[in-house]
Order: C-alpha cells, then structure tokens, then sequence
C-alpha cells in the first residue's frame, strides 16, 4: 500500500516537472528573438496584402531553415490610412514614445511604408534613429541617407528607357500627363530631365486632378488638339488613366498617327483595370515592374489567392526574406547593432521573387523593366528596359545582337513598327538636305554631279566630313541634295528657316553654329576650327626694315645710355685701370668701345672697382632683354605685315554672322568695313590695298592660304569668338547626335585631319593667340621705361659714389700736404730735427 502511493507520488512528480520542464522551455526559447517594425495601413487593400506577405515570408524562411538560431519578431503599427496618425506612430517609433519597441532597444529595423508621404517622413526621422528603414515606397530618395534602403522599384528608372523609346522611334513635341499632386509634379520633373538628356523637349505639361470632371477632361484634350501633338506619356494612377483614355477615344486621338506611352504607374494594375478600359487604350506601350515567372512565384501567388502578381506583397516577401537572411548571419553576436544589421542587409544577394535581390550603389535594387503592348482583351510583352534605357528581346541574351531592340508595336490605328536603333525616319523616300552653293570657297564645299548617275553630291571639306559620318552610320535611305543658290539679299539664315520649317530634312556645308539658331534647328558638334582669324598681306622687304622694331625714341634713348654708361665707367676706372689712360683719343676710343662692345657681350677690357662691375651687370641685363625684344619683333617684321587695325580697312563676309560675332570685340569703327564674297575677292582686296587686314573664320582663311602662296599671305592672329561649322537637322532628329558622335570618332582617330589636309593644307603660323584691337608690333620707349630707369638710377648711383670717394681722397690728400708743410717749418734740415 505505501509501495503504491510512492509510486503515485512520484509519478505525479515526474508530471509536474515534466510541466515545469515545458513552461521553462517556453520562457526560454532557443533561439534569438530580432524585433522589427512594420508600418502600414491595415484597412487598406494594399496593407492587407503586404502584412500578408510579411507573414508568409517570415513563415516559409524558418520553414526552409528550421535550424536557424535567430527569429524575426514584427511589431506592426497601423496608420489607419491617416496620414497624420502615420507620423504620429514613426514619431512614436523613432522618439521613445514607445516603450516596447525603442526604449527597450528591441526594433532594429522597420519595413514599410507603402505611402510616398509616410516614406518621406521616416527617410526624415531615420538621420537621428540611425536605424536600416526597407522602404516599399516607389518614390525615389530626396537625400543621400544609407540606412533607408528602397526594396520597391524606383519609379524613376523607367523613364530613361521611355525617352529612349521616344527617341528611337523619331518623335517629336511630348505632351506630359501627370496626376496634381506633390507625387506627380515631382515625377514630371524628373520625366522631363529624362527627356532633355536625350534632346528631347516636352512641350506642354498636363497635371489632371483626381476630382477633373468630363467637361474638365475635355477641354484639356480640345487643347492637346489645338497643339496638334500626337505623342502623351501618361504617369497616373488607374482610375486617371481609365478616364483619359476613354475620352482619348472618344475624341478620336486614339486613331493612326498617335503614340501613347503608359508608366508603371498604371500598367501595374493593368489586369486588374475593367475590359472598357482595356479596349479605350489599345495600341498604347507601357513600362511595367518585371517578376520572373518560377514555380515558387506561382505557388506563392495561390497560396494567397491572387489571381494577378501583386507587386507590393512580392517586394514585401524579398524585404523579410533579405532582412531574416541578414539578421541569421549576425546570430553569433552576442548583440545586433543597427549598423552590422545594415552592414549584412547591403551584401545579402539570392533569388527571390522579383529576379536578383542585389543592392547597388548601396541604396536601391536593379531591376528590368517589361516593355507591353496594349493589344486585344490584354497586353502582350515586346522587350525589357535595361540599364541606360536600351532594349532588348529577351532577357538573358542581352550580348546577342540579333536581341536587340523590341518586338513589333502595334500603335493605335493598327499601325505596326519595329524599334530599331539604326532605322531613319524622314520625310517621303528620300532624305532632302540643303545644300548653301555660294561659290566662294570651292575647296570648303561644292556640288558635283555625276555625269553616270546625273545625280548631286557634295565635295570639299564640308562635303568629304558629311559622307565619310554618314555612310558610316549605314541607313540605307536615298539621299537628294539640293543647291542653295546665292542671291542678293540671301543670307544662312534663310537656309535654317528651311530646314526649322520642314521643307528640307538637313544642311550641309559652311554653317556657323549660333545660339540663336540653336533655338530653331539641332546642329552637330562643330567639324572646324572655332573661332576667327585675321589674314594680312605678308611686308616687302625694305633694305630698312631692320630698323622697324625699335621707334626712334627708344633708339636714341638706347644710344644716349650706351654713351653714359661709357663715362660712368671711365670715371670710375680710368685714375686707377691703365686700361682707360693714355691720350685723349685713346681713352676715348677705349670708352665707346667698351660701352658698344656690352650689345654683344664682346668687352674684354678689365674692370678693378666693384662700383663699375655693379653697373655693367644691370646694364647687361638691360641689353639682354633689348636683344631678345628686338629679335622676336624683327622676326615678326620678316614674316608678316603687322597691321593696326584701327588704321586700315576690315574685311567681313557679308553673308556669315561673323560681322555681329566679332564687331563688338574688335570695337572697330563702321567705316572701315569692306564685305567680299570670295576666296579671289580677298586676294585681291589685300593686294591692290583696298583693305589692311580680312577678319573671318578660319576655316575661310585657310583656305585663301590653300590657294595661294603662303610668302605672300599669313594667318597672324586668332580668337575664340564663334563656335565653328555644323551640319543643320531638324528639331529633335537623332541624327544630329549620331553624326556628331561620327564627327568625335573621326577627329580622334585623324580622319578628320586628314581631310583637313586634303583640302586645307595648312600654311600659317598664328603668331598670337588673342586678337588684339591694336597689334602691339614696334618696341617703344614707354613699353620699356622700367628697365631704363633701374639701369639710370644704377649708374647715377656709382657714379656718386664715385664722387664721394674721389672727394674724400682730395680731402685727406690735403691734409697730408698740410702736415708736410708744418713739419717742413719746424725742422728746414734734417740735421737740425736730428740735433
């Protein structure tokens, strides 16, 4: 009996430690709890899905990893779609006003918010909390903070490869549709700086409220009308888009000839807009976020039960897979510091549903973007948008060419293209360009023809830079050049207006680029020198002309120095050197030639005081400079006629803009102005004296210099006062970015050179690289005063000094005479002084 309830004792023992065994397991458990805060706005459909997806994330990580000695811990706040309650609880969270999840250090990160405005405001708080925020806002980041890391895909990332779409297909004068909120003014700058980095300009803005009513809609389509643009980017949300789509039909600028480009921002929820909505856009391209298609992401999208991918629940699902992967690896210490958190967070990569989970430049993640076409009862892919908005086919094979581009578009109206990098679109079948044949420079640019094919092709320089570019490129397009006659009262400018109003496809030949005409035409990086330069007939050479570098008041000044210094240095030298003593003619002779002699540095005579080699080593530093002075501008006077602008007639080609380029600069006056036409004009102009100098842009005086003997003309100044030759395009054509980039690649590999040489070869030397008002040719007195007078003052100084000693030794002679005298007194004899 007491056997038996022994044995009930101690079974009832082993039970209750059994129990006590268990609830100190559960107080206890074996791994690390990491707390993270996840704000979202649980009424809505957004933050159902996404707390969801958390959940689930959390679920299948430990599921898959059940040995892990770490698990993640959510403590989620509710905004309640209040934005104000939002703030309330990041506040909450980031100021201590929450015992659980900061006073107690247990929130080492926050995943959410989905809103724009509460991503704002936690990428704010996060500078002082210090603490890796995993945003799910699409919005970029307004500062450079590193702990706010963004899991959703920026929106902003699509819009190069929308501007490059538009670019690549040739468009031009975009209308920009965006919601009138802060989200959608920020995004359309953003848009619009996409555009101008491609050229591209967007001519109208259109900010749709949500609340725009019909007739509102309206009007603003009558106004896209009036514009007569027939290419929209459209970045609002779905019930927006519905709406402007729908009218867009209705007013029937959904037809042949219109382009439609749909962002992400509702091409997202395409599937989940209503079939009307659907038909209404028809032929529009959108940019959509790309999920790889794999059977974890279809077996993930039945579990929750979605009939579509919803791209908020998947990026939430990658942001707790990356975080619980992050927090494992820092399972061996003891403590999780924010910083490590974030540390690990950064250089965590896997496979996740959305393709790659990579950070790069520790801030977002790189994602490609799906290109779609809006066709039938859905949309049907046409490419991927990679990085720096190029295209291709298919993922995985962006090396192949054939890859390359997109997939045909079928365009509103049923029209289809194919998006092609090297496709040319131009006005009928043929490519026009505009020729300027003003015959004056036949060597720059001319038209020939071939008497075979009877038809117009350019040669010259201008010529010869134009078809080496463009062949190049290879658009296999026919090409019709058209002369530009010259006529009185014809100027460039008329040429541009050609080309700005449509009539011609591009210019080709001597054409200055201007700031003004930049407004109306796109030119091409410049193929010539910049700049102007001045053309003077080359001197005669007078039997005199050795005097020319020095003015006569700076020769005799020279001479009269010479002079002095030679009898400062026989006052000095000639009581003492036997070198400057002997007859008068002798001392004399010696003196000039010691004093000449220093011009050449030929004097042999010895100098004993140190007052006289003073004076010769300033002065030789005098003559030193005057040599050297002399030299150059002698060389100068030997090579080209130096002419004083102010003093002779100035040329302009009357038909350039290069009169108003330099006019202002020269400050010549009015009357002095000569226009000529031709190469021969010049010539003759400089010849018979009807002008003293012929100020053009350089390329026009090299070729005078081509044809003509370099003895007989030279290129003496220069200045950068006009931007050079272009080639003229359209507004907006993509063929002036690619000839330019054919004008950089010939000038860097010497094709560009060599052309240069074929038809302008070089003869002039540029003597100067400003172009001066007056050219400073003659030495003159007042130019070199300062070496005159250190040299004066020198010899004014030795010889006082000079003097002094001259006068001190009188004085003390004297007083030995005087002494000698007295002495002399006393004792008459020298016997009598002996006794």
């Amino acid at each position: 009996m007491k056997s038996s309830r022994f044995i009930k004792t101690a079974f009832a023992f082993l039970i209750l430690s059994s129990f006590h065994t268990l609830l100190t397991a559960n107080e206890d458990p074996p791994y690390k709890e990491i707390h993270v805060g996840v704000i979202l706005d649980m009424g809505s459909r957004v933050g159902k899905v996404i707390n969801r997806f958390v959940i689930k994330g959390i679920s299948d990580f430990y599921t898959a990893n059940p040995h892990c000695r770490t698990r993640i811990v959510v403590n989620t706040r509710d905004t309640k779609g209040k934005r104000l309650l939002a703030l309330s609880a990041g506040a909450s969270l980031f100021y201590f006003c929450s015992l659980d999840l900061v006073e107690n250090n247990k929130v080492r990160a926050i995943i959410g918010p989905h809103s724009t405005t509460e991503a704002r405001f936690l990428e704010i708080l996060e500078e002082k909390a210090n603490l890796p925020i995993l945003s799910l806002s699409t919005s970029p980041f307004t500062n450079q903070n590193p702990n706010f890391l963004q899991i959703a895909q920026d929106e902003t990332t699509q819009f190069k490869g929308i501007a490059a779409l538009v670019e690549s297909l040739y468009l031009n004068n975009i209308i920009l549709i965006c919601e009138d909120n802060a989200n959608g003014r920020e995004m359309a700058t953003y848009i619009i700086s996409s555009f101008r980095n491609h050229n591209k300009h967007v001519t109208y803005t259109s900010l749709i409220s949500t609340s725009v009513n019909h007739t509102q809609i309206l009007e603003e389509f009558h106004k896209f009308q009036y514009m007569q643009t027939k290419v929209f980017v459209v970045h609002g949300s779905p019930s927006i888009s519905s709406r402007l789509f729908s009218m867009a039909k209705d007013v029937g600028m959904m037809s042949e000839g219109y382009t439609w480009i749909v962002t992400s921002k509702t091409t997202n929820f395409l599937k989940f807009m209503d079939s009307k909505a659907i038909e209404s856009m028809q032929g529009a391209v959108g940019f959509k976020s790309y999920f790889p298609k794999s059977s974890k992401f279809h077996g993930l999208k039945h579990f929750m039960g979605l009939k579509e991918v919803d791209y908020d629940g998947m990026w939430a699902y990658d942001a707790v897979y990356a975080l619980a992967m992050a927090v494992e690896r820092l399972q061996t210490k003891k403590h999780v510091t924010k910083l490590a958190l974030l540390d690990h967070i950064l250089r965590t990569t896997f496979r996740g549903l959305g393709g790659e989970f990579k950070f790069v430049n520790e801030r977002t993640l790189l994602r490609p973007i799906e290109v779609k076409n809006v066709i039938g009862k859905g949309d049907k892919r046409v490419g991927f948008s990679i990085v720096n908005g190029e295209f291709v086919k298919k993922m995985g094979k962006t090396n192949s060419s054939t890859n390359n581009g997109l997939e045909h578009i079928v365009f509103p109206g049923g029209h289809t293209s194919i998006l092609n990098h090297r496709r040319l679109q131009v006005n009928g079948k043929k490519m026009r360009i505009l020729v300027p044949v003003f015959g004056g420079f036949k060597n720059i640019l001319q038209m020939v023809v071939d008497p075979k094919t009877n038809l117009s092709n350019v040669s010259g320089f201008c010529g010869d830079v134009f078809n080496v570019a463009f062949n190049v490129l290879n658009h296999k397009v026919d090409i019709e050049f058209v002369p530009y006659l010259f006529e009185e009262g014809r100027t460039f400018n008329d040429l541009i207006d050609k080309v700005y109003y449509k009539e011609f496809d591009a210019a080709v030949g001597d054409i200055t680029i201007t700031s003004n005409r930049s407004r109306y035409v796109d030119f091409t990086l410049p193929y010539s020198d910049m700049g102007v330069g001045t053309l003077v007939r080359n001197a005669d050479k007078s039997i005199w002309i050795f005097l020319s570098p020095l003015n006569a008041d700076l020769w005799f000044t020279s001479a009269g120095f010479f002079l002095f210094l030679g009898f400062v240095i026989w006052v000095i030298e000639h009581r003492t050197n036997e070198e400057f003593q002997g007859s008068t003619t002798q001392q004399i002779g010696t003196t000039l030639w010691f004093a000449f002699s220093t011009l050449v540095y030929a004097h042999r005579e010895k100098l004993e005081s140190n007052l006289s080699r003073f004076v010769v080593t300033v002065w030789v530093f005098v003559v030193l400079v005057l040599t050297s002075s002399y030299t150059a501008t002698l060389s100068s006077l030997l090579t080209v006629q130096q002419i004083a602008l102010k003093g002779g007639s100035v040329q302009f080609q009357g038909i350039s803009p290069v009169k108003a380029a330099v006019y202002n600069n020269v400050k010549l006056n009015e009357d002095v102005l000569v226009e000529l036409r031709s190469a021969d004009d010049y010539a003759k102009a400089l010849r018979n004296g009807r002008v003293g100098a012929i100020i053009d842009e350089i390329l026009y005086i090299k070729s005078v210099l081509a044809l003509y003997s370099r003895h007989e003309f030279s290129l003496v100044a220069t200045s950068s006062t006009t931007n050079g030759f272009g080639f003229v395009f359209q507004k907006g054509s993509t063929l002036a970015k690619d000839i330019s980039t054919q004008i950089a690649k010939l000038r860097e590999d010497g094709t560009l050179k060599a052309l240069e040489d074929k038809w302008l070869e070089r003869q002039s030397s540029i003597m100067s690289n400003d172009f001066p008002a007056v050219s400073p040719n003659i030495l003159n007195l007042y130019g070199l005063r300062g070496l005159f007078l250190i040299s004066g003052v020198s010899m004014a100084f030795a010889l006082l000094v000079s003097m002094v000693y001259l006068a001190r030794e009188k004085c003390q002679g004297r007083s030995k005479m005087e002494m000698l005298r007295r002495v002399s007194k006393i004792c008459p004899t020298p016997s009598t002084c002996t006794r």
